[in-house]
């Protein structure tokens, strides 16, 4: 007699994989707010999509970086990214934390004053600053990272009409990395010796020496500090006290289990492109690369969603460093410096995700199956192609299978381009009207970086998953002007 077998137990990701898979990391409390049975009532409270968002995990990523400077003796301080999520709740965090904010905007700016930030835990880094910001700034003390000439004379000029002194951290660029120079739009050329010369000291305090670099590449960041080194110790010579040297975000984190997946993946959407296999992306769609002639070319459009080293060990390779013939993190104590970062997606690493009802499942005309979700692609993306993490599937009826299904998320634009993924996914168990789609860990940047209004659809409510679960403020704020 042949012993039945029974099928494997189901977990939350087995409704839904990638063609090949990229498994996210699921924190610890999504397991469990995804098993919560009051799930698909928060979705028709509150409607689709419903960023779901949980604090714990920032704590969890500001003490890493803490223990990587205390472990070096550094005078360290994080300046929370805000632009990276709109949710107050983290301010509320970054209070309790004792965690600066890198705020990008004067309403930015406004709420953690008005939710009582100190001046001296708060930063603004706005690309562009308005006569407005700047002076919202000068009157409350709060540091800015200066820019170019234009910002600089203005801030001058608010400072000697307020009588109070502006605090200025110059922001500096085009910093020299194995014999190239790094391209950046922020900041003054840090080739510029005179620069020291064009500020006002009646009414500019010259705080700290800011930068910021695209991209994850520590050895970069360690060619920036020691350049900054240099100014700082030029700015003391001319008798300035710059306190601190911040080195900006782009602290890398990974969304994604398993390096080997990560490989694959770009591997078989190659081999896709050059027709040895299957399309696994949507019409075949090459994330920035291109084949020619049986050759690949272009750049990847996206987010490195598997890296290493990430957050922590990261900040230790840098602190770690030689530079001259001593370590950053010693260079940095001798001279009495607080080293500053502003990290935003590293710390919203496993606070939130963003939940979709699907409305409709039908055939293109190419007989792809499109999967309609009450969503828009702005409220999942940055600025790159394609968020490339598995979705997880949540049925409606568990108990009601279909048949294995292979299909694309299409959203609400109207446009043909309009994708919330590119990727071929699976379903193997059917995918219908009601159920739900979850992409986890959306928090930093996903969420809110390009979220819109067009077609004048509502942005997506932010509900805290806590004791007892409830609006962020910022939608109570909105709903009650």
């Amino acid at each position: 007699m042949t012993k039945s077998v029974e099928p494997p137990a189901r977990t939350i990701r087995s409704h839904c994989h990638g063609m090949p898979p990229l498994d996210a990391k699921i924190a610890s409390w999504m397991q469990d707010a995804l098993n919560d049975p009051r799930l698909f009532d928060w979705i028709d409270s509150h409607g689709s999509p419903l960023n779901l968002i949980h604090r714990e995990p920032m704590s969890n990523n500001v003490a890493e970086l803490d223990d990587v400077a205390k472990h070096h003796e550094v005078d360290f301080q994080v300046f929370f990214a805000r632009k990276s999520n709109k949710c107050l709740t983290f301010i509320e965090q970054t209070i309790h934390d004792g965690v600066g904010i890198d705020t990008a905007s004067e309403i930015e700016l406004l709420q953690a004053i008005d939710r009582g930030v100190a001046a001296k835990d708060l930063i603004c880094t706005a690309a562009v600053k308005s006569e407005s910001l700047l002076t919202t700034c000068v009157r409350h003390g709060v540091g800015i990272a200066i820019d170019n000439e234009d910002e600089l004379a203005l801030a001058t000029k608010i400072a000697k009409t307020h009588g109070r002194p502006a605090q200025l951290a110059l922001r500096l660029g085009g910093f020299w990395h194995q014999g190239e120079k790094l391209f950046t739009r922020f900041g003054f050329n840090a080739d510029d010796v005179g620069l020291l010369g064009k500020l006002d000291r009646d009414v500019v305090n010259l705080v700290g020496f800011h930068f910021h670099l695209d991209g994850y590449d520590a050895s970069q960041r360690i060619d920036a500090i020691e350049c900054v080194l240099r100014w700082i110790d030029r700015a003391k010579e001319q008798q300035f006290a710059p306190q601190f040297i911040d080195i900006g975000g782009g602290f890398p984190m990974s969304y994604l289990h398993c390096g080997d997946q990560w490989q694959t993946f770009w591997v078989q959407l190659e081999s896709a492109l050059l027709g040895k296999r299957d399309p696994v992306t949507y019409r075949n769609h090459g994330l920035g690369l291109l084949a020619i002639n049986g050759q690949i070319y272009g750049v990847r459009q996206s987010y490195p969603y598997y890296q290493s080293p990430v957050r922590a060990d990261w900040l230790d390779s840098i602190l770690s460093a030689p530079i001259g013939d001593e370590l950053v993190a010693d260079a940095i104590k001798r001279r009495d410096l607080q080293l500053r970062c502003e990290p935003g997606r590293s710390l919203m690493d496993g606070c939130g995700m963003t939940i979709a009802r699907v409305e409709f499942c039908k055939r293109n005309s190419d007989n792809d199956l499109l999967v309609g979700l009450a969503m828009n692609r702005t409220q999942c993306r940055t600025s790159s192609d394609d968020f490339l993490v598995d979705p997880i599937v949540i049925k409606k009826d568990s108990h009601n299978d279909g048949a294995e299904q292979f299909g694309y998320l299409v959203g609400a634009y109207c446009t043909e381009s309009e994708l919330i993924s590119l990727r071929k996914l699976r379903f193997p168990y059917g995918i219908q009207r009601g159920d739900l789609v979850v992409f986890p860990n959306t928090a930093g940047y996903l969420m809110h970086f390009l979220e819109s209004r067009s077609h004048q659809f509502p942005l997506a409510k932010n509900l805290v998953y806590d004791d007892p679960v409830r609006l962020d403020p910022i939608d109570v704020d909105a709903a009650h002007p």
